[in-house]
């Protein structure tokens, strides 16, 4: 295997940075974007009993707020309750926003590195073709063990710029789809508090 990656050229240790933090990324997302993680089952039940007992205090906003995503966009809700419908609605968007943007980090750069890795594996097969020409003008055709260097770099840093880019984009396109199903899960909790507080 070790063989292989050094056959790849030096391009490889760049391929093989970027599928490591893209690993990262992957992994920490999967456990920070999980449903019971961002909007945990039991916060709703327990924002509108708090509302309804008329017991909201400081303390207890900001430790809903500490509680999970859903707990900070309700906390912004509950801190403009005296100032009406209107308020807590704003405050309510506002927050809502910042907590989608918030799990939507790091999303950028492994895009990049999904479409970045396949540019690399492309220019190390340049450079491969680059070597096989080089050795073509130096040495002619007859020899093959000349030539199959630089084919074989060619190749293997295209394979592997490809192996790291396709799974990238596969994640970086399921995790759009879970913040959005995140932010309209979000939004309808939002508005329950709002319901809560209207009737």
């Amino acid at each position: 295997m070790f063989e292989l990656f050094r056959a790849g050229g030096p391009l490889m240790w760049i391929i093989l940075i970027c599928s490591l933090v893209a690993l990262t990324i992957v992994f920490e997302r999967m456990l920070t974007l999980r449903k019971k993680q961002v909007a945990p089952a039991n916060l709703q039940k327990q924002i509108v009993d708090l509302v309804k007992s008329k017991k909201v205090t400081q303390d207890k906003v900001d430790a809903i707020r500490k509680h999970s995503p859903l707990g900070a966009v309700y906390a912004a809700g509950l801190e403009n309750l005296p100032y009406g419908v209107e308020s807590m609605r704003e405050a309510l968007e506002e927050s809502g926003k910042q907590v989608v943007h918030r799990l939507g980090r790091y999303l950028n750069t492994l895009g990049t590195i999904a479409s970045v890795t396949p540019l690399i594996g492309l220019l190390g097969t340049v450079i491969g073709m680059i070597k096989v020409f080089t050795a073509i003008t130096a040495s002619g055709v007859g020899d093959p063990t000349v030539l199959s260097a630089g084919i074989s770099e060619a190749l293997i840093t295209t394979a592997a710029g490809l192996s790291v880019g396709i799974p990238c984009l596969m994640f970086y396109r399921h995790f759009r789809g879970r913040i959005n199903e995140l932010a309209v899960l979000l939004e309808e909790n939002a508005l329950i508090l709002l319901d809560t507080q209207k009737s």
